[in-house]
């Protein structure tokens, strides 16, 4: 198992903080976003982290070297802004045929239960399990996508950004995958809005093939940083007297 952290994204909804910085880099809570991701990783048993990095590579790779609190990190340029399923493919030759726990970059989770998580990934047979949060406000499901599950959390459809999410679960950029999830890169579709491949897309591919997808309850609050209506979000919840403010 290894880690993949993927941090190549402009991040231009929040262009007059990262115009000039990799987001990823910004400060939350004191500490650059990335590190809210390699703070979970540090704490699993998990040998090897690589950082897919594109815009301001430097930022990431000067900062953080190759060692992180005694795990190596490897280092995956995406050439091109292409989206999460191109920063996969991307790493896929550095993952040497291992399975891999995804984390986004400029992701902040909340109490997670990534052990678990690994542990659940371990006992069942699929080929992929969805970190989801149950949220009250829906509308926060339209950042990231819809999940459809029966009572035994197993998935049936994915939806990217819907308009009027079924039920309160969002999913989240934090799943576990089988090496083989790569085998289905070539038929994912292009989104016609995004142009470029999305990561539900890539699962639902996995999905209608017959394979196994489930959902686990990843942590107890979930917020993906791509605009300023986030960082109002993470001030609201965790309490202005938290330095969650992006730091200049």
């Amino acid at each position: 198992m290894k880690a993949v952290i993927l941090a190549g994204g402009r991040g231009r909804r929040l262009n007059q903080y990262s115009e000039d910085r990799n987001k990823c880099m910004l400060l939350f809570g004191g500490i650059p976003l990335i590190e809210h991701s390699l703070r979970h990783i540090e704490a699993l048993p998990i040998p090897e982290i690589i950082i897919v990095v594109g815009y301001r590579a430097e930022d990431i790779i000067n900062h953080y070297g190759i060692n992180y609190n005694g795990k190596k990190i490897r280092y995956v340029i995406q050439r091109e802004q292409r989206g999460l399923v191109h920063a996969l493919e991307c790493c896929q030759e550095s993952l040497e045929d291992h399975d891999f726990m995804l984390f986004l970059g400029d992701e902040i989770m909340i109490d997670p239960y990534h052990r678990e998580m690994l542990s659940n990934f371990y006992d069942e047979s699929a080929i992929a399990l969805c970190g989801v949060v149950r949220v009250e406000d829906r509308l926060q499901i339209s950042k990231t996508y819809s999940v459809v599950v029966n009572h035994g959390l197993q998935i049936f459809r994915l939806i990217e950004k819907p308009k009027h999410p079924a039920n309160d679960l969002m999913g989240t950029g934090n799943c576990i995958f089988k090496n083989k999830i790569f085998s289905y890169i070539a038929q994912t579709p292009i989104n016609q809005v995004r142009l470029e491949k999305e990561l539900p897309d890539l699962i639902q591919c996995a999905i209608d093939d017959g394979q196994l997808v489930k959902a686990f309850p990843v942590c107890k609050q979930y917020v993906n940083i791509n605009s300023e209506d986030d960082i109002s979000i993470i001030q609201s919840r965790f309490g202005k007297n938290i330095d969650y403010g992006v730091a200049l």
